[in-house]
């Protein structure tokens, strides 16, 4: 019993739902440039989740889920790359990660 509760797509869509939820709910609630990263990261998580369900129950082709999952990855490793780089130039300049300090960037 407890075996078929794992073995159906619906689980695996409301785990990917959720991650996909507390990111964004971490993306509009945080002030802070690294928990807004960490919060991106976890909407890529439930995207890449999501594919990979429904690769595993609907799919006729079991790679193509996984090629979209493995570029999820390459993306959220990209952005990471790119945000730290941003959040430390804008700790440089400003000497703190708060959003509303990034905001008098201009030019």
């Amino acid at each position: 019993m407890t075996l078929a509760l794992y073995n159906n797509l619906a689980t695996y869509l409301v785990i990917g739902a959720l991650l996909f939820g507390i990111g964004i709910y971490g993306i509009v609630t945080r002030r802070t440039l690294i928990g807004m990263l960490i919060a991106a990261e976890l909407i890529l998580a439930g995207s890449s989740i999501n594919f990979m369900a429904f690769n595993r129950f609907t799919a006729p082709d079991p790679v193509t889920g996984q090629v979209f999952a493995l570029f999820i990855m390459a993306v959220a490793a990209a952005e990471a790359a790119i945000g730290l780089s941003i959040i430390i130039a804008v700790y440089r300049q400003f000497k703190s990660i708060d959003t509303e300090d990034a905001v008098q960037l201009k030019g």
